[in-house]
C-alpha cells in the first residue's frame, strides 16, 4: 500500500479509503490510486486489513445443499449485495450428517467471516448454542429460531391458503405431500402441515392421517409411491397439494400416465413458484427466496456494523397463490362414479363420488 501510495503521490491512508471504495475520494485521486495500484498489481490482502479493523470482510453461508432451486435464487441475490457492499461470500456446504458434525466441530466460519447466514438447517440446542458462541451475528433463513434474528416465509400462512383455494372449489378430500429430507433436515414441512390441518379444521372437514402422504427420494418413482398409497385409499382424494413443485410436477406426470386427467379428476397444487411451476401452468403457493436472500444479507451487514442493533429481529415475508390449470372444481358425480362390481385397480384410481359423504 505504500508503494501504490508513493507512485500516486497520496498519503497510504488515501490509498485505503479508495481502494475500499469511499466516496470521500476526488474522481482524479481516485483514477490515479487505481493506476498506480494495477500496474503494481496491488490486490487487498483481507487477512491483513483484518488485523487491523478486526473484520475479515467475508459473510459465511451454511446451506444443506447447493443443488436447488431455493438455495440458488436466494444466493444469487445475496452476492451481488455483498459485492457492492465491498464483502466476499464464503459458502460451507453440508449435505449429510458427518460434514455437519464436522463442521459443528471444528466451527471454519469462527475467525474467518464476520456474520454467518444459516439456511434450513433443524438444528438442536446443542448446536445453536455453539453458534451462539461464534462471536459474531448468526441469521436464520427460510425458518424461526426463537430469539435469533430469523427471515422466513409463513409457512403455516401460505399452506392455510393453499388448502382454501381447493376447499373453495368444493374439494373435501384433500392430500398433503410433504417431502422427507436427508436425516436431521427439515424444509418447513411441519409448519406447512401444520397449515393445510388448520384450513381443514375451519372447514370442518375432519382430519384423515391417511390423506398425508410423505415422498421419500426423489424422482418420479419417489411420487409415484406416494401416490399408489393414496390411490389405493377406499376414497381417494379429488386434490393433492404437494410440499413443493418439483413433487406436484412428478405426481402431475404419474396421474397423466395412469390416464387420471389433471385438472379433470384430480387437481394438483405445488409451494414455491419456480419457473417449472409457470411452465406446466402448476398452481402452487408463491414464495421469494430472492427477497429472502436480499433481505437476510441487509439484516446481515446492518448487524456487522452496530453490535448493538437488534438481535432478535424477525423479519416473515408473506406469500400467495398462484391459480393456475392444475386446479379446477371438484368433478360431479357422473364425471366418477365407483360401484361394487368394478375391480379393485379401477375403484382406486377414482375420485370418491362426493354426493354419498
Amino acid at each position: 500500500m505504500a508503494d501504490v501510495a508513493e507512485r500516486a503521490g497520496v498519503s497510504t491512508s488515501t490509498v485505503s479509503r479508495t481502494l475500499r471504495g469511499l466516496s470521500t475520494v476526488s474522481p482524479e485521486v481516485r483514477a490515479r490510486v487505481e493506476k498506480a495500484a494495477r500496474e503494481l498489481r496491488f490486490a487487498v490482502s483481507r487477512q491483513a486489513a483484518s488485523l487491523v479493523t478486526g473484520r475479515t470482510g467475508t459473510v459465511a453461508v451454511m446451506v444443506p445443499t447447493l443443488n436447488s432451486w431455493f438455495t440458488g435464487s436466494a444466493l444469487s441475490s445475496l452476492a451481488p449485495l455483498l459485492r457492492a457492499a465491498g464483502m466476499q461470500l464464503n459458502v460451507y456446504e453440508i449435505p449429510d450428517l458427518a460434514e455437519r458434525t464436522a463442521f459443528f466441530e471444528h466451527l471454519p466460519a469462527r475467525r474467518n467471516a464476520d456474520a454467518l447466514l444459516v439456511f434450513c438447517f433443524d438444528l438442536t440446542d446443542e448446536e445453536t448454542a455453539r453458534l451462539d458462541d461464534l462471536g459474531m451475528p448468526v441469521i436464520y433463513v427460510s425458518q424461526h429460531v426463537d430469539g435469533r434474528p430469523s427471515v422466513y416465509v409463513d409457512d403455516v400462512a401460505g399452506a392455510l391458503h393453499g388448502t382454501r383455494h381447493l376447499l373453495n372449489l368444493g374439494h373435501r378430500r384433500i392430500a398433503f405431500v410433504p417431502t422427507e429430507g436427508a436425516s436431521g433436515f427439515t424444509f418447513s414441512s411441519n409448519e406447512r402441515l401444520l397449515g393445510y390441518r388448520q384450513a381443514l379444521t375451519e372447514a370442518g372437514v375432519p382430519l384423515d392421517d391417511d390423506l398425508v402422504v410423505f415422498v421419500r427420494g426423489n424422482g418420479k418413482r419417489a411420487a409415484a409411491e406416494s401416490l399408489g398409497a393414496l390411490l389405493s385409499l377406499r376414497e381417494p382424494p379429488t386434490a393433492i397439494f404437494a410440499e413443493q413443485d418439483e413433487i406436484a410436477v412428478a405426481l402431475i406426470w404419474n396421474l397423466r400416465k395412469t390416464r387420471i386427467a389433471v385438472p379433470e379428476r384430480v387437481s394438483v397444487l405445488g409451494f414455491d413458484d419456480q419457473p417449472l411451476a409457470d411452465w406446466f401452468d402448476l398452481s402452487t403457493v408463491a414464495q421469494s427466496p430472492s427477497e429472502m436472500g436480499r433481505l437476510a444479507g441487509e439484516l446481515a451487514l446492518k448487524l456487522i456494523d452496530d453490535s448493538d442493533g437488534d438481535h432478535e429481529r424477525h423479519i416473515v415475508l408473506p406469500t400467495h397463490v398462484m391459480p393456475r390449470g392444475t386446479t379446477a372444481p371438484v368433478a360431479g358425480p357422473s364425471s366418477a362414479t365407483a360401484t361394487t362390481t368394478e375391480p379393485a385397480t379401477a375403484a382406486a384410481t377414482r375420485p370418491a363420488d362426493q354426493s354419498a359423504r
